[in-house]
């Protein structure tokens, strides 16, 4: 794997194949000395340009458990606040070193052109680029998904014939759109949920079913109930006339908790605006997969840059990746 920029173009074998990485990685983490010398003397650089404590941290501990160097680079308080550019801010990572980039961008296309510019010849991740893709954050829903569905067997697996349903903003949900994509990719069923201003123009494109109504979508029994934070740092209109109308429509509640299927489990991406899109009692309620998710998270994110960098690693250096990631 070169690059990872999306999950729309990642096909079924390859979703796979990371979240059986995961799955070894996963396992290495339950272990009492969790550090991987995997990817000694590589060096990792979380690029972001927007905030994100949780995506950045996650990279940042994926990245020191397989044993890599990590420089974190913020664009506030950096050079790119007084007008660098893109360009000039890569090739100064190039400069440095770097073997991978993760960078959180909030242009949609900006990690495609940092892959593609020839800039760098390190690979790309994408941690989130405006309202187009977060092909991380989708990876590690499914591997949650799938270990929650099949426990011990799940490796190998797909999603095949499972319901997944994603209710809130998808407008302006990176995750959403990642997540359509992979989820369908491995069989499953994707129905989006939204009040009708916050549905994407170009949604009939979307291998999804439409609904408006959350009752509704429950009553379809879903085996993943996946809420979508409401982003108001990105609305520059009223898309609803109040939260308050927001929350009793189509907010998680613990009457709607208490409607789902038995075994039907809840998600967020976080973080979680408590009393909007998701009541207290479905945040904390043992369907809730909120927490995994996050630990998932570490375990998705070493199995990328392990697929990403590790593979230029041959004869004893390769056996003693595979022995430990055992």
């Amino acid at each position: 794997m070169r690059n990872l920029l999306d999950t729309a173009s990642l096909t079924r074998a390859d979703a796979i194949r990371i979240l059986d990485v995961a799955e070894d990685m996963a396992d290495t983490q339950q272990r009492e000395v969790k550090k991987l010398p995997t990817l000694r003397g590589k060096t990792v650089v979380n690029l972001f340009f927007e905030d994100s404590t949780r995506t950045r941290i996650s990279f940042e501990a994926a990245a020191k458990r397989l044993s890599a160097d990590v420089i974190n680079f913020s664009a506030k308080g950096s050079s790119v606040s007084k007008g660098e550019s893109l360009q000039d801010t890569a090739q100064t990572l190039q400069a440095m070193g770097a073997d991978a980039v993760v960078i959180r961008h909030g242009a949609s296309g900006a990690p495609r052109t940092l892959a593609s510019s020839g800039w760098i010849t390190a690979g790309v991740v994408n941690a989130g680029d405006g309202t187009h893709e977060h092909p991380t954050q989708a990876l590690l829903d499914a591997f949650t998904i799938r270990k929650r569905r099949f426990g011990d067997d799940s490796r190998g697996r797909g999603l095949d014939g499972l319901r997944v349903t994603i209710v809130g903003d998808v407008l302006h949900s990176r995750v959403a759109r990642s997540n359509v994509w992979l989820l369908t990719t491995l069989g499953a069923s994707v129905t989006l949920v939204s009040p009708p201003t916050l549905v994407p123009q170009d949604v009939s494109g979307w291998p999804v079913t439409i609904r408006y109504d959350l009752d509704e979508a429950i009553a379809h029994e879903p085996d993943a109930l996946m809420v979508l934070r409401i982003q108001l740092e990105r609305m520059n209109a009223a898309y609803f006339p109040t939260e308050r109308e927001y929350s009793r429509r189509w907010g998680l509640d613990a009457e709607r908790l208490a409607a789902l299927a038995p075994g039907s489990m809840v998600m967020h991406p976080g973080p979680m605006n408590r009393g909007l899109e998701i009541s207290a009692d479905a945040a904390d309620s043992p369907r809730s997969t909120v927490l995994e998710q996050v630990a998932n998270g570490v375990s998705v994110r070493m199995a990328v840059l392990y697929l990403l960098l590790a593979g230029e690693r041959t004869g004893d250096d390769d056996r003693e990746t595979k022995d430990d990631a055992r």
